[in-house]
C-alpha cells in the first residue's frame, strides 16, 4: 500500500521547537496522537492536529481508504528546516546585526496497520 502523506511548508516556528511535538506523537495511532495533541501545551500542537486531520482526509479521498482513525498510524513524521527570514536589528554605534527568523517544513506520513492473524507457535512432531 502507498504511504499517505501531508505536508506543511514554511511554517513560522523554529524546527527545534516543532520537533518537541513531533517526537511526542511519533509512531502513535492517529486517534491517540490527536488525543495527546489536545492536551499538549505547545504552540505547534494545534498545527500538528490539523496536519494529521489533513492526512486522514487524503487517505479517504486520494486512496479510497474508508477506515476510521483506529487503523491508521504515524509511520514517519519529520520536521526539516525551511528558508529563514533574514532580518536586521540596530545595535550600538550605528551598526546593524542580522538575525534569522526560522521556518519549518513538516511532513507526516501515515500507513494502515495490517491485521495479522494469530499463528500457532507450537510445533507438531
Amino acid at each position: 500500500m502507498a504511504d499517505i502523506k501531508a505536508e506543511l511548508k514554511r511554517y513560522r516556528v523554529s524546527p527545534r521547537k516543532a520537533r518537541l511535538v513531533a517526537d511526542l506523537i511519533s509512531g502513535m495511532k492517529v486517534d491517540d496522537a490527536l488525543a495527546q495533541l489536545a492536551f499538549a501545551k505547545k504552540r505547534t500542537a494545534p498545527v500538528f492536529a490539523k496536519l494529521l486531520n489533513s492526512a486522514v482526509s487524503n487517505a479517504k479521498h486520494n486512496f479510497k481508504i474508508d477506515t476510521d482513525k483506529q487503523t491508521l498510524y504515524i509511520k514517519r513524521i519529520s520536521v526539516d528546516e525551511g528558508p529563514p527570514l533574514k532580518r536586521w536589528m540596530p545595535v550600538w554605534r550605528g551598526m546593524a546585526h542580522q538575525f534569522k527568523k526560522r521556518t519549518s517544513h513538516i511532513t507526516v506520513v501515515l500507513s494502515e496497520q495490517q491485521k495479522h492473524e494469530a499463528r500457532n507457535t507450537k510445533h507438531e512432531n
